[in-house]
């Protein structure tokens, strides 16, 4: 049998991170090398002549007599950890194929559980932050789906009570291969909701695929080519199970399905107002997968390009639904 060259295709090792990353000035010659390619430049006044400070390793601008470090004005900013464990945790939630837990995580580092679910939550708020530029485009399936919470009062399906509504959209080739998925959690199914995620998702003029619900009518109000196909029980006279595995969403209801898989298996539960920071880690590893032993290099420059998130603004987490 034939292997799936995305499943088998080769990562970074833990040997060629070690290589690559695995003292402090590796990964600091790094950070320096991808914040500024063309040579140092001011975040005051964009000048290019500085002089560093050594024993205090800041860089000063010669022009403004600005000082700053290395991290300051990034995801790293004022870290009192070393780069190396920095490193470390954006290897293990890039290379880990369905995500790392903080407290898997904090025993890989060696590090307190505090301290792991910090820079856990800052990596994935870089990824929460990266994933959100780039809205889907050509043909994408859309469905809804819940996560996490109990059913405290036996409700179930849609509005189910405990449990966090999110859309799921994958941008499918002219083959109906999946190319790059969005997992977005929302406020609610109503169509004003899907109409406010379709304009922050998708381009305009996009064809939209999706099943019956009558919230996904708006799509076509704000100039989305909408198909329907229906796929449930009731309409095509399957069961529920064999409903759901519909040939016309079989990516999705893959992707659906690992999801799923993956933050029961790893994270077991998590908070309704972090869902975002945990739908965006799988989003941007499953966007990358074919980029493995980049995708460090890659969520490092994102992270030199996040604003500063200290531990009271981890904490509010507030994203738009």
């Amino acid at each position: 049998m034939a292997k799936n060259r995305v499943q088998f295709q080769k990562g970074m090792s833990e040997r060629s991170f070690n290589e690559l990353f695995g003292s402090e000035e590796q990964c600091r010659s790094a950070l320096v090398a991808w914040r500024w390619p063309d040579g140092f430049e001011c975040p005051k006044c964009r000048g290019r002549v500085y002089s560093e400070i050594a024993s205090r390793r800041l860089y000063q601008c010669s022009d403004c007599r600005y000082q700053g470090s290395l991290t300051a004005g990034t995801i790293f900013h004022a870290t009192k950890l070393p780069l190396v464990l920095w490193f470390r945790a954006m290897y293990h939630l890039a290379q880990c194929k369905n995500g790392i837990s903080a407290l898997e995580l904090s025993r890989r580092l060696g590090v307190a559980y505090n301290t792991a679910w910090m820079l856990h939550h800052k990596l994935m708020q870089v990824m929460v932050e990266r994933e959100s530029e780039t809205p889907l485009s050509g043909v994408v399936h859309l469905d809804d789906a819940y996560v996490g919470g109990a059913r405290s009062d036996g409700t179930t399906g849609r509005g189910a009570s405990g449990k966090t509504p999110l859309l799921a959209a994958v941008e499918v080739t002219a083959g109906g291969k999946p190319h790059r998925v969005k997992f977005s959690r929302v406020a609610d199914l109503s169509g004003r909701a899907v109409r406010d995620w379709a304009e922050r998702h998708l381009t305009p003029g996009c064809t939209v695929h999706s099943d019956g619900w009558p919230g996904f009518a708006v799509l076509a109000e704000a100039g989305h080519p909408h198909r329907v196909t229906r796929t449930s029980a009731a309409v095509i006279g399957q069961t529920r199970k064999r409903a759901a595995d519909n040939p016309t969403f079989r990516a999705l209801n893959t992707l659906l399905g690992n999801l799923k898989t993956s933050l029961r298996g790893t994270f077991h539960a998590i908070a309704p107002r972090y869902v975002p920071r945990y739908l965006a880690q799988a989003q941007y590893r499953f966007n990358r997968r074919y980029h493995l032993d980049h995708i460090l290099h890659r969520l490092a420059n994102a992270a030199l390009q996040t604003d500063p998130h200290p531990l009271h603004r981890l904490v509010e987490a507030d994203f738009p639904t």
